[in-house]
């Protein structure tokens, strides 16, 4: 135990420093200041490129990448009030994010719903394996965003053809890793169990499932690592609130500073989705 203290202490302070190395550079490179851009002796269409490049020539402001004062500026600016609302393509951080988390949360609870009993059913039967395999082989790796024409088109709802991109990005591992964890149970425990004849309920319920959990977990946790990088994709194309809109926007705004901030937001909530599942798969977890 002490040695395992002592590795996340050395792991956290090399952490850490990584990140004061990472600002240090940035800070080196960007300077406590950007300088301006002159327009002096520009043409009219390189002054017009400038500023859609997020310059904006002739101006004080600071140009060029974001200085740390500028991001952190910014960061402060969502984070003291994230709950605002002003309007359809205005509203705080916390809003467009809770949006995100309802569709991804929508989607990936709708895919549960069918990979898990489904992935039980074939991983009971060997003949059932075979004969979905070649299906399941060439579904799983179409592009989710492939089938955002055709969701778009067929349900003609911008917000529940987002959901069902999550959907049909979320249920292959769970499908996969599901129907593999049944199969690989011991089959010393399920001889016990038909030799104490018990019922097929029970003996899905108090056998194979705490057995095929950790792998089933393992499923759960790639389908929701790949659902939340999807929505963000899904949100730019169709549009109106979430994160991926935000970035969208900000991006079409010229506002790198929050683009940037999206960007780490997007990665702090999906490392804390990934932990969050990861604590459950070692909670059903048996140790020898």
């Amino acid at each position: 135990m002490t040695i395992w203290r002592s590795l996340n202490f050395r792991a956290g302070l090399l952490s850490v420093l990584i990140l004061v190395l990472v600002l240090g550079i940035w800070y080196a490179a960007t300077g406590s200041t950007a300088s301006a851009t002159s327009s002096a002796g520009m043409t009219p269409e390189q002054i017009e490129y400038a500023k859609m490049m997020g310059k904006d020539p002739g101006s004080s402001k600071a140009a060029g990448f974001p200085t740390l004062g500028q991001m952190g500026t910014t960061v402060w600016g969502h984070l003291s009030n994230p709950f605002y609302d002003n309007g359809p393509n205005d509203k705080g951080i916390a809003i467009q994010l809770a949006h995100s988390l309802g569709r991804v949360a929508l989607g990936f609870g709708l895919a549960m719903l069918v990979a898990i009993p489904l992935g039980f059913v074939i991983g009971m039967s060997p003949l059932l394996r075979k004969a979905f395999d070649p299906f399941i082989q060439v579904l799983k790796p179409i592009s989710p965003l492939a089938w955002m024409p055709l969701a778009l088109y067929t349900i003609k709802d911008s917000s529940i053809s987002g959901i069902f991109v999550i959907f049909i990005c979320s249920i292959w591992p769970m499908l996969v890793n599901t129907a593999f964890g049944v199969a690989s149970v011991k089959r010393e425990w399920l001889n016990v169990a038909s030799t104490l004849e018990v019922s097929a309920l029970r003996k899905a319920f108090q056998v194979i499932l705490p057995a095929a959990a950790p792998t089933i977990l393992t499923g759960m946790r790639i389908s929701m690592g790949i659902a939340w990088l999807v929505i963000v994709a899904a949100e730019m194309l169709v549009g109106g609130t979430g994160i991926g809109y935000f970035v969208w926007n900000e991006w079409n705004n010229l506002s790198l500073t929050n683009v940037i901030f999206a960007i780490v937001l997007i990665g702090v909530v999906g490392m804390l989705l990934d932990l969050a599942f990861g604590q459950l798969q070692k909670a059903v977890t048996y140790v020898e």
